[in-house]
């Protein structure tokens, strides 16, 4: 077994000095000591906390962050977004899709994310055609994670339909598109790269409720099933109010209350963003026990709106946050703008903490940790047995941090971090990915990255 020396360290009962961890052959802790001593362990010298679950991402979108702050010709919104998304997505390789993630995950190490979900939505090739291996471009986000050295929860996007109803997709949206014999196939050729890892687990996305049909989702989900049932289920939904009034007019009913008017959200399932919910439900997806997967910085970056995040908790709702399009790649200030939005809508401050004399950021920090662990179906999120062994090192010495012990140490870093980063020392799994504030792999990542940009801006 190898041994880690926690100085200062986050259990789930709280903050503990001197705590001596005992890491399996797999990555997985055996035991978790406090107020013990070993000078032959791996000091960790600094506050440490369990690594964050990044909930959402689609990586290729890294590389178009600001491409779309040039104001068109009329209003724009998510959909006009949406449109120089599409035009992006036309152009990539998989060597692109590779070099992309590469950086993308190496950045999130860095912010203090250990494990992603990744909801990969572009399959073929420009044209619509699979790839001679229909794989291809998720055997590329594996490798990117395996190089990165970050945890993977793959989802593979389940899209068929360009809207509600059945509506033929766009030209623009034939690389995402699959009937169901092809995406269970998609899924079976998968599947061996996700046994006997600790850090790795393969679900499934239905896209939205405008991109697969009812049949299509029950089809999905029987897929995943034979493999494994209890997998984690993605889906975008509730984002837009164009949204919400299309699925009306579809169903009589809106998103969140169709898809639990099915009988099978569980706690298997992350509902993506989730804005615009009645009370109604609100009430009923926090007694679902499934997790709301919040994306403060792209939400407010495409406008969608905010969550009810406080009467959402207040019930007991379960929450992650995800850094989605990557316009940031910050769990602090993801967590800091969850809270932020809050306080700018009902000019009050301290919103989430939950309840008096209570540390705003323990709370979000803990919520984040134990609901992004449940989406992705990773054993990580906290200093414990059984759980992976992932450590996020603070930097002691940082300004921000300065004699700062237990909770002020979390306050400090989510709200009141500077341009500097905190974030010392990272590990997955017992293995150090980031040293003295930057990935191990940086200087080969960012070259790879940079020539794939090179390419992909040159018009």
């Amino acid at each position: 077994m190898r041994r880690f020396l926690l100085r200062h360290a986050l259990l789930p009962d709280g903050w503990h000095n001197d705590v001596l961890v005992a890491v399996d052959a797999t990555g997985l802790i055996a035991r978790a000591t406090p107020k013990s001593a070993d000078a032959t362990a791996t000091l960790l010298d600094g506050p440490v906390l369990p690594g964050l679950p990044n909930l959402h991402s689609h990586a290729f979108q890294r590389a178009m962050a600001g491409l779309a702050e040039r104001s068109g010709p009329g209003q724009d919104s998510f959909w006009t977004w949406r449109e120089t998304m599409y035009g992006f997505a036309a152009k990539l390789t998989p060597e692109d899709i590779e070099a992309i993630a590469g950086q993308l995950y190496a950045d999130m190490l860095e912010a203090g994310f250990t494990a992603v979900a990744e909801f990969h939505y572009v399959h073929h090739q420009p044209d619509g055609t699979p790839y001679d291996d229909p794989a291809e471009l998720s055997r590329r986000v594996i490798a990117a994670a395996d190089t990165a050295g970050i945890g993977l929860t793959h989802l593979p996007v389940l899209y068929r339909y360009g809207g509600f109803g059945g509506t033929a997709p766009q030209p623009r949206q034939r690389r995402f598109l699959h009937d169901a014999d092809a995406y269970a196939r998609l899924l079976q050729a998968l599947a061996p790269a996700f046994r006997g890892r600790s850090d790795r687990r393969l679900g499934i996305a239905p896209h939205s409720l405008r991109a697969v049909s009812p049949e299509l989702l029950r089809d999905g989900i029987t897929a995943l099933n034979e493999i494994d049932a209890a997998a984690p289920i993605h889906i975008h939904i509730a984002e837009q109010t164009a949204e919400v009034d299309d699925c009306i007019r579809w169903s009589d009913k809106r998103p969140v209350q169709w898809l639990l008017d099915q009988s099978i959200v569980d706690k298997r399932w992350c509902l993506v963003h989730a804005t615009h919910l009645s009370e109604d439900e609100m009430l009923r997806l926090a007694a679902s026990q499934a997790v709301a997967g919040l994306c403060p910085t792209t939400e407010a970056n495409l406008g969608d709106g905010l969550f009810p995040v406080v009467e959402y908790m207040e019930a007991n709702g379960r929450i992650g946050i995800g850094s989605d399009s990557h316009i940031s790649v910050s769990a602090a200030e993801d967590l800091r703008l969850l809270e932020y939005g809050q306080r700018l809508v009902r000019r009050s401050r301290t919103l989430l903490a939950g309840g008096p004399d209570r540390s705003t950021g323990r709370r979000l920090f803990e919520a984040a940790a134990k609901g992004g662990t449940q989406a992705l179906g990773q054993p990580m999120g906290a200093i414990a047995p059984g759980h992976r062994a992932d450590f996020v090192l603070l930097d002691q010495d940082a300004p921000s941090l300065a004699a700062r012990q237990g909770d002020a140490v979390l306050d400090a870093w989510i709200f009141a971090n500077q341009a500097r980063s905190a974030i010392r020392d990272v590990y997955v799994a017992g293995n150090r990915v980031v040293e003295a504030g930057r990935h191990i792999r940086s200087e080969t990542l960012a070259a790879a990255y940079r020539k794939a940009l090179g390419r992909l801006l040159q018009d």
